[in-house]
């Protein structure tokens, strides 16, 4: 059985960046040789009810669908990549780096809820895809915080500016809000390493947050 490291954040994190430069920090520091995935797989169609969902299909706003359905589309995109690209590797003893996984319904779906409801989702979503659909079970999650304005900074700089090309999720600000509570929640909860993305009001360097973020999953590792 391999190693499951995933890498969580809210849209516009920098998460992406940080997921492909970890891999060369993890092979340079500590020699793991390691497989990364990112999720949702969008160039393949097992992301097609995601794509609609983001895309405002079911509903204009992300809170007019049952956070219970959401979470099937990307539970279903999830079985697909396992089964298909890279559990071969994983229960050979491999190393895997999930740009995303099933904690991020625990941000993204949690925050539909009231708070009460809180606890009884995550242990449905935890049943429903590490027990139900047979989904590994992550090792260790880091979350890259990013405070609410300088994320939006960041997501403005992807679109150049462009508006329009948020999905359902990026250009509802008070949804994002939830998310971050539910996130910091889940993390608290279920002890996820949380790397704080700003100092002084400012973001941190590429460079400066990898070495962080690569120290703590070496460390996760041992």
């Amino acid at each position: 059985m391999g190693k499951l490291i995933v890498i969580e954040g809210l849209d516009g994190c920098g998460k992406s960046t940080q997921t492909e430069l970890l891999p060369q920090s993890l092979k340079q520091k500590a020699g793991i040789d390691t497989l990364r995935i990112k999720l949702p797989d969008y160039d393949d169609p097992s992301s097609t009810l995601v794509k609609m969902y983001l895309a405002g299909e079911f509903s204009q706003n992300a809170d007019g669908l049952s956070p219970y359905a959401a979470s099937s589309f990307y539970a279903v995109d999830r079985v697909a990549s396992y089964l298909r690209k890279w559990k071969d590797a994983y229960l050979s003893g491999g190393t895997v780096i999930a740009d995303r996984y099933t904690t991020s319904n625990a941000i993204y779906q949690l925050g539909k809820l009231e708070r009460t409801e809180w606890d009884g989702f995550l242990s449905w979503l935890w049943d429903y895809e590490y027990n139900k659909l047979g989904l590994p079970k992550p090792d260790a999650v880091v979350f890259l915080d990013v405070p609410p304005e300088d994320r939006k900074k960041l997501l403005s700089k992807r679109y150049n500016g462009d508006e329009n090309k948020k999905d359902i999720h990026e250009r509802d600000d008070a949804f994002m809000l939830r998310c971050r509570e539910a996130a910091a929640y889940t993390a608290q909860k279920c002890g996820w390493k949380t790397v704080t993305c700003t100092k002084d009001g400012a973001m941190r360097s590429i460079e400066d947050i990898q070495e962080e973020l690569s120290n703590a999953v070496i460390d996760m590792l041992k």
